[in-house]
């Protein structure tokens, strides 16, 4: 007798807006300790931060080439960040998304979540006529558009329930990147979607489409949000 599958998780998405660095912390880890002691369904968070460099578990505090002068003149602060990978930079304009989701049982593999969410930027770019194409060996793990870098990945997880994720820059001001050296890599060049398409979508709009295709990648059932943004 052929078993029947189960039908598919429910995930509740929705974007928050703008929210500081340290909150996105917070409402990230408390949403996984709910899913780790099944008192929540699994979230994607899906927000803006303010500008800030985040620096990351295998990152140099020298990746942080600006000097405290240059931070402060742009309202820039720096965080310590629990997630794999470099130095990044968030900001306004840039699409922050943080899956809670619990990996166990089909897929317990890391190499593969970071695939699906490179696919999942790959569609959301598609749909805003950029061809792009995910890298997984380090330091370049992340999605390119040619030799020009859109998207970051940075994914930290605890019993197989994840939290971290992905950035994809919207119409992020670019310039901000030159006061790092950005995911450890001297001289790499960062895009846009504006950049590369000269189009200026909201971010919130990228976010719906985001939503919709990491449900189809992962297969889970998109549910509108509980998660609200801090006060």
């Amino acid at each position: 007798m052929t078993g029947v599958a189960p039908p598919p998780r429910r995930l509740e998405a929705g974007f928050l807006g703008r929210v500081a660095y340290e909150d996105g912390v917070a409402l990230q880890e408390e949403r996984r300790r709910a899913v780790i002691a099944g008192e929540a369904c699994e979230a994607l968070l899906l927000l803006e931060h303010p500008h800030v460099f985040t620096v990351g578990r295998n990152a140099r505090r020298s990746d942080v080439v600006a000097d405290s002068g240059w931070l402060e003149r742009h309202g820039v602060t720096v965080a310590a960040s629990s997630r794999g990978g470099q130095v990044t930079y968030h900001g306004p304009g840039q699409l922050v998304g943080y899956p809670i989701v619990n990996l166990d049982p089909d897929r317990r593999d890391i190499r593969r979540y970071v695939r699906d969410l490179q696919q999942v930027l790959v569609l959301t770019l598609a749909e805003f006529g950029v061809a792009a194409a995910g890298r997984g060996a380090q330091p370049e793990i992340g999605v390119w558009a040619g030799e020009r870098k859109v998207g970051s990945i940075g994914v930290h997880i605890r019993r197989w329930v994840t939290m971290h994720g992905f950035s994809l820059n919207v119409t992020t001001d670019l310039a901000f990147f030159r006061g790092i050296v950005a995911c450890g890599l001297h001289g790499v060049e960062m895009a846009s979607i504006e950049s590369l398409t000269g189009a200026r979508p909201a971010v919130a709009e990228v976010a719906a489409v985001a939503a919709r295709h990491f449900a189809a990648v992962f297969e889970r059932r998109l549910a509108a949000p509980a998660v609200e943004r801090p006060a």
